[in-house]
């Protein structure tokens, strides 16, 4: 039977956020209703909201997220009612191109629910990432919950089903950061400080924070950054440069997501270096390099989708590491609110006083 519960709605393109109720079906094949514990508030949410994503409006934000599965439709044999799981927004079809080539961290047929969850007057809403998680409970398709270990704190779980896997997919798995390299991050927000954790869990021997604020700064290098650059008052080319012995860094990630940003990203990496972006560009925005530049250059650029996880392997790995106390997840979580307080986390975020702010449920 359908039920009623609260979920913060984006009604239209910048308008204030609400919380509406919203109507949950039960879940037919394939999918699983969640219990909502833990959400935190990530920029993708606000790139929803602006109308940066789609204009498929209203939209039932949030995909940050941990919880227990309530129920489960027809088929459903991975997860059952009871489990404490992270939810994903990539749930790998194992029947693709790409899956069969056992590469399922690029898989061409992810896939949500097929319900979708409405509110009272019948209007169907667009889950944020196929999850719509600032709700207390949501309808997700099966494949979506990953298992883990239930002792970890939800504020903290719920963490890696975005912004921080993406930080630390990037260095490990895209960047492929090794013992002694040297990685320069810029952009010092809670994916960019992911990256530098991924660096330091992979062993770098130097990380070299970048960001226009200097409380960022601060805040990275407690995150393992072993130097740091403002980018506003400094070149940030010609500083990694200098801390990297005039070569450029190994792997340079960049975690903004601008062309600006990139051309320092490209020009401050190794001749045979690695060039990561996981910051999300807005469809508007375009890149000019010259191309005997990119010709010139050895090595390679690419870009960290999710940070090129897979979900059932990375996530209990990474919190296993957590709970062993060599990743602090804990860290990346600057206050914890209430569904009513969505919007004022979204302005806190413009002022770039916090990494996550995570709704407790």
């Amino acid at each position: 039977m359908a039920q009623q519960v609260r979920g913060v709605v984006a009604p239209g393109k910048n308008e204030p956020v609400r919380v509406e109720t919203v109507i949950v079906p039960d879940p037919g094949p394939g999918e699983a209703v969640v219990r909502v514990q833990a959400c935190g508030v990530c920029h993708t949410d606000l790139h929803y909201k602006q109308g940066g994503i789609n204009d498929d409006f209203p939209f039932l934000l949030g995909h940050e997220a941990a919880g227990v599965v309530e129920s489960v439709g027809p088929g459903v044999r991975d997860v059952a009612p009871g489990d404490f799981v992270i939810l994903n927004w990539r749930a790998v079809c194992g029947r693709c191109r790409a899956c069969r080539r056992g590469r399922p961290w690029y898989c061409f047929d992810t896939h949500n629910a097929t319900q979708r969850m409405t509110l009272e007057d019948g209007t169907e809403l667009s889950a944020a990432l196929g999850i719509g998680a600032f709700a207390e409970k949501t309808l997700v398709a099966a494949g979506q919950c990953t298992k883990v270990d239930p002792s970890v704190a939800p504020a903290v779980a719920g963490l890696l089903g975005c912004g921080v896997m993406a930080g630390i997919g990037a260095a490990v798995n895209t960047g492929g950061v090794g013992r002694g390299d040297t990685v320069a991050v810029i952009g010092c927000g809670g994916v960019g400080d992911a990256a530098i954790v991924g660096s330091r869990l992979a062993g770098a021997a130097r990380i070299i924070a970048v960001d226009i604020d200097d409380r960022k700064l601060e805040t990275a290098r407690s995150m393992g950054a072993t130097h740091t650059v403002n980018s506003g008052t400094t070149d940030p080319v010609e500083a990694i440069r200098e801390l990297t012995g005039g070569f450029g860094a190994d792997v340079v990630i960049e975690a903004v997501g601008r062309p600006e940003t990139y051309r320092q990203a490209f020009y401050a990496r190794d001749l045979a270096g690695t060039v990561v972006l996981v910051g999300v560009p807005t469809p508007d925005m375009r890149l000019e390099l010259p191309l005997l530049d990119v010709f010139g250059r050895g090595g390679a650029l690419k870009s960290s989708w999710y940070g090129d996880c897979l979900p059932s392997r990375d996530f209990p790995m990474l919190v296993d590491l957590h709970q062993q106390g060599r990743i602090d997840l804990g860290a990346f979580v600057t206050e914890t609110i209430g569904l009513g307080d969505v919007e004022k986390a979204f302005a806190r975020m413009h002022e770039g006083d916090v990494l996550r702010s995570v709704v407790v449920l």
